[in-house]
């Protein structure tokens, strides 16, 4: 099933026809991952499709961009995910006067041994929440590029690795909103997924009234997991089958965005591998061991849509990303076998 064209789409959390039908290991995952998402929607009203597809980028070892306008929770939810985990967490507000070496870290000379020592920068942690990361400058958001992609940060020569897991949890505002800049298209590539939160509704807005009126939620929120716990679920996420006809289908989804005429930039060989893992992910999070077509339709907005480049002709038109992705879901044909596990 395609997601929907709303805000902030995540129909990527479950399948829910086939749950139950995995190994002991993709039911573990399953249930590790209800007690995290569990954690942040005790903080995160009326958002649990946003909150599933968080957690799922979480195990597929990647990165997430949540987009929206100030005030409805991205940075809430980042720190929310990043509590709910007993880990090494970092928080870095971009400005416009922040450095590179802010972020990565930099080598400075000590006196007493006249040495250079690095001082690891707030990308050295298991999960780092970049706000507002479009208000800083291009070469400042191009830092994160290597530690993104290659876990791991080089600076005056030498390259220092990053641990597991490792999640950039990035916020931005709309790039028409004032003092932001557009993220360049080899970030936005790095980001597995973008989910925008949108408004509440009003049932969930006065639970967020009751909820948030006597302080942050956030003070209350233990952690139900660790660090270590975490990579083992992601060696798990990493086991979990996909069939040749899936894997097909996936390469399909993405040559047509490179295909359509209404996209002067389609979807990179990237994209193919973060859809197929994050397919992975949300089968183990329906504790299944096998990925069916349904995963990737429903992973096809967030994963691709802020990868790709509408034509001028489409701009004019005031077609959304959306709508060509709807139709590239109606062309592609969809493997046969869907309900079971394909040898």
């Amino acid at each position: 099933m395609a997601t929907s064209s709303g805000r902030g789409s995540g129909r990527a959390a479950t399948r829910g026809g086939a749950r139950g039908s995995g190994t002991a290991q993709a039911r573990e995952i399953a249930a590790s991952g209800a007690r995290i998402a569990h954690a942040v929607e005790s903080v995160i009203e009326g958002k649990a499709d946003e909150v599933q597809l968080a957690v799922a980028v979480l195990l597929a070892e990647g990165h997430l961009l949540v987009e929206d306008v100030p005030g409805v929770g991205k940075t809430m939810l980042a720190k929310a995910l990043a509590r709910a985990i007993d880990c090494s967490v970092r928080r870095v507000q971009f400005t416009p006067d922040l450095l590179p070496s802010d972020v990565t870290g930099v080598s400075v000379y000590n006196q007493n041994t006249r040495e250079f020592e690095f001082k690891p920068g707030a990308i050295f942690a298991n999960i780092v929440v970049g706000d507002e990361i479009n208000r800083a400058s291009p070469k400042t958001q191009s830092a994160l590029l290597e530690c993104m992609e290659e876990r791991q940060v080089t600076v005056d020569g030498i390259t220092y690795e990053l641990d597991t897991p490792f999640m950039v949890i990035a916020t931005q505002n709309p790039i028409e909103m004032e003092g932001t800049y557009p993220l360049p298209e080899a970030q936005r590539d790095r980001f597995t997924a973008r989910i925008a939160l949108g408004y509440p509704s009003p049932e969930a807005e006065l639970a967020m009234i009751d909820t948030h009126g006597a302080g942050s939620p956030l003070d209350y929120l233990e952690p139900v997991t660790d660090d270590l716990e975490v990579a083992k679920l992601i060696a798990g996420v990493r086991q979990i089958h996909v069939a040749d006809a899936v894997r097909g289908y996936a390469v399909d989804l993405v040559t047509a965005t490179r295909q359509h005429p209404d996209l002067r930039l389609g979807a990179s060989p990237r994209a193919t591998l973060h859809l197929l893992r994050a397919g992975r992910a949300v089968a183990a999070l329906d504790e299944r061991d096998y990925v069916l077509p349904d995963d990737l339709q429903a992973l096809v907005e967030p994963v691709l849509a802020h990868r790709l480049l509408l034509s001028a002709d489409a701009q004019i038109a005031r077609r959304p990303v959306t709508a060509v992705l709807a139709d590239i879901l109606a062309a592609v044909p969809v493997p046969a076998a869907t309900t079971r596990r394909m040898a």
